[in-house]
C-alpha cells in the first residue's frame, strides 16, 4: 500500500516525523488538521467552538476519506481520528497504519507550553490526557499495523526507527494471521 497513516495522541510528534518520512520515501505529507483547517477557513478550536467535538469529528471523517482516495502519501492523522469505527476501517483499507505509542507523561511535557488545542483547556492536563489515553489507547491498536513505543526510544533514534518499521514492513497474508 502506498499510504502511510500515522495515528497516535497529540504530542507524539505525527506531523513533525510525517514530514521528515515523506521526504525520506518521496510521498506527499498530508496534515489532517491542517487540511480540515484549510478548507473550513477557521481554526480546530475554533471549529471546536462552533461546532463542537463532533462537529469537528464530522469534519474530520470527511478530510480522512478524502484524503485517504488518493495514493503515495503520508498521512498525520489528529488524535482522535480513531474514535469512529468506520474511520479505524478506511485506514486499514488504504494504508500502512503506524502508532506513534506516547506515555500521558511524555505527552504533559511536550504540550506544557501549548495553548491551541481544544482539549486541553483544562485546569488538570495530567488527568485529561490520562482519560484520553485511557479511552484511546485500544482503539489505536486496534487499527495499527505498526507500533512505535516512544517511551524507550531516544528522540534522536524515532524517524531511523520509524522509517525501518515502514520500509521493512510486511503485510500478513497467512489465513492464520489475527486480524
Amino acid at each position: 500500500m502506498s499510504n502511510i497513516i500515522l495515528i497516535g495522541s497529540m504530542g507524539a510528534g505525527k506531523t513533525t516525523n510525517g514530514k521528515w518520512l515523506a521526504k525520506q520515501l518521496g510521498k506527499i505529507f498530508i496534515d489532517l488538521d491542517h487540511q480540515i483547517e484549510q478548507k473550513s477557513g477557521a481554526s480546530i478550536a475554533q471549529i471546536f467552538e462552533f461546532d463542537g467535538e463532533p462537529g469537528f469529528r464530522i469534519r474530520e471523517s470527511a478530510a480522512l476519506a478524502k484524503a485517504l482516495s488518493e495514493e503515495n502519501q503520508v498521512i498525520a492523522t489528529g488524535g482522535g481520528a480513531v474514535l469512529l469505527k468506520e474511520n479505524r476501517a478506511l485506514m486499514k483499507q488504504r494504508g500502512i497504519v503506524c502508532f506513534l505509542n506516547i506515555p500521558p507523561e511524555m505527552q504533559l511535557q511536550r504540550l506544557m507550553k501549548d495553548t491551541k488545542r481544544p482539549l486541553m483547556q483544562t485546569e488538570d492536563r495530567a488527568l485529561r490526557l490520562q482519560q484520553l489515553a485511557k479511552e484511546r489507547t485500544s482503539l489505536y491498536l486496534e487499527c495499527a499495523d505498526l507500533q512505535l513505543d516512544l517511551s524507550t526510544l531516544p528522540v534522536s533514534k524515532v524517524r531511523h526507527t520509524l522509517l525501518s518499521l515502514i520500509t521493512t514492513y510486511q503485510p500478513c497474508t497467512d489465513i492464520a494471521c489475527p486480524t
